[in-house]
């Protein structure tokens, strides 16, 4: 890796600017989600194949790129503690992700993105459960960024149909929840065997965790699938899901990964995951370029200022 870039890869700057760049291609999920949800595509495999094309791209690229000896010892660091990956992997892709699938049908991309912004507020209380100490400033400026994303759902809200909204919108409330104690449990325990003296040197490879993950939450797909009973996916759902597997399951989720890893403190790993409130200003702007959707009112720029003003604090708070 390049001197500079390692030089500076603990830097919050540097970690934002990573932490962005993730949620403008996690953005492409919401998006394209909801045009499969319009085409008719059932959401459970929108959710089960995206880990399917992921695991496979993954499969693939370590045992050309790695070689299969690392490839091996990421099997086997999963068989070796196959319940603490299935716990990790349900809840943190398994539960996560269906639930975003499943919200598509019923609220379009923008409420979605919105929505899902939960999650930042969420990351506090995942953070205190497991123990982190936060600051006041911590709370106060995450508060903000919320605000600031509040604002500009509020300049799209529509009561016309609230029954959708609920319904799009609870169970983004519990993913909100879900995706941070996922992650999280997978950087309690890379800390813990660092501290024991232990060596695992997948879980310092992003791309590792991210299959760990995916491995881990198959058991709930396969149960999942059983339980719904879904219709047969058509062969533009096939294409699209491949699509948001490249951009969101490997590019973006693996850049969120790699800018938690390198979050030295918790301040650090607050603002990386504060950063996925991008997402919703990506997921607007595709709209309003794919989507034929419409540009922010007063209140959507208000929203837009105060949440990335937010951001900026939050590099600046100990």
């Amino acid at each position: 890796m390049n001197s500079k870039l390692i030089k500076y890869q603990n830097e919050p700057i540097y970690l934002l600017f990573v932490g962005l760049l993730a949620a403008s291609f996690f953005s492409a999920t919401f998006l394209i989600n909801r045009s499969i949800s319009l085409d008719g595509g059932h959401w459970y495999w929108s959710a089960s194949l995206r880990y399917f094309y992921t695991l496979l791209f993954l499969s693939v690229g370590f045992i050309f790129l790695k070689g299969f000896r690392f490839y091996k010892a990421i099997l086997k660091e999963y068989f070796e503690n196959i319940l603490f990956w299935s716990i990790a992997g349900t809840i943190g892709f398994g539960f996560f992700y269906s639930l975003i699938c499943y919200a598509a049908d019923f609220s379009p991309a923008w409420v979605v993105a919105t929505t899902w912004q939960m999650t930042i507020l969420a990351s506090l209380f995942v953070l205190t459960f497991f123990g982190k100490k936060l600051s006041k400033k911590i709370w106060f400026f995450t508060l903000v960024v919320f605000i600031g994303v509040t604002l500009v759902n509020l300049s799209h809200f529509d009561l016309s149909n609230l029954d959708k909204l609920l319904l799009g919108s609870i169970p983004i409330l519990i993913a909100a929840f879900s995706y941070p104690t996922g992650n999280q449990l997978v950087w309690e325990r890379k800390i813990k065997k660092e501290q024991e003296g232990v060596n695992i040197h997948v879980l310092n490879n992003s791309f590792a965790k991210v299959f760990l993950l995916i491995l881990g939450s198959s058991p709930f797909w396969l149960i999942l699938y059983f339980f719904i009973n879904p219709t047969p996916p058509s062969s533009g759902q096939f294409i699209s899901v491949a699509l948001v597997s490249i951009l969101s399951g490997v590019v973006a989720t693996t850049l969120f990964l790699y800018a938690r890893n390198h979050a030295n403190t918790t301040t650090k790993l607050m603002l990386v995951d504060a950063t996925q409130c991008g997402s919703v200003f990506f997921a607007l702007f595709g709209e309003v370029l794919f989507l034929d959707g419409s540009f922010p009112n007063t209140i959507g720029w208000l929203g837009l200022i105060i949440t990335i003003s937010g951001l900026l604090f939050l590099t600046k708070s100990k």
